[in-house]
């Protein structure tokens, strides 16, 4: 690949990152905003607004699903990994590797299945938040999930670049 490719792709995945920090930040921010005004709403002035339950339910699905897209990012998402005590090095890679694709193509059907479901619900005309379509809400699950299938292909692409290469130890004590 040409340096200008290389370039512009890392400009891209350092922008992506940035995206996904500062929306975990800001939705974990907003989340404890709301809880702590709807609490003193109730509390103090024996009132609240009636759709921030709601609302905080849906933001704790958009900051599951960004968050795993980040720790997918950086191969941190949650493993059990009892072959890696017991296999050697190169076996462990092997089978992260074979993982790490098998996770792709599952996150690929669930990202297609959700994008189904999806288009149920705009056909239903669902709602919530008193007001707002329901697929607006959702739209993260299709679009998580691709993200997450992709971030394991990408992984499981240099994963095998480092074990041709030798560049980079793949598999962790």
């Amino acid at each position: 690949m040409s340096s200008g490719l290389i370039a512009f792709l890392s400009r891209l995945d350092r922008f992506g990152r940035l995206l996904e920090n500062v929306a975990l930040v800001a939705m974990l921010g907003g989340m404890i905003a709301l809880a702590v005004g709807q609490i003193v709403l109730r509390e103090v002035f024996d009132t609240g607004i009636i759709w921030v339950d709601e609302l905080l339910k849906l933001m704790v699905l958009w900051l599951a699903m960004v968050g795993s897209i980040a720790a997918c990012r950086d191969d941190r998402h949650i493993r059990i990994d009892v072959l890696s005590h017991l296999l050697p090095d190169w076996l462990v890679d092997i089978t992260r590797i074979v993982v790490d694709i098998f996770a792709a193509v599952v996150c690929a059907v669930i990202a297609v299945q959700a994008w189904r479901y999806l288009q149920i619900e705009i056909e239903f005309e669902d709602t919530v938040l008193v007001d707002t379509p329901a697929w607006i809400a959702h739209v993260i699950l299709p679009v998580a999930f691709a993200l997450i299938s992709y971030r394991f292909v990408i992984l499981a692409i240099k994963k095998i670049a480092s074990l041709f290469t030798g560049v980079g130890k793949v598999a962790t004590p």
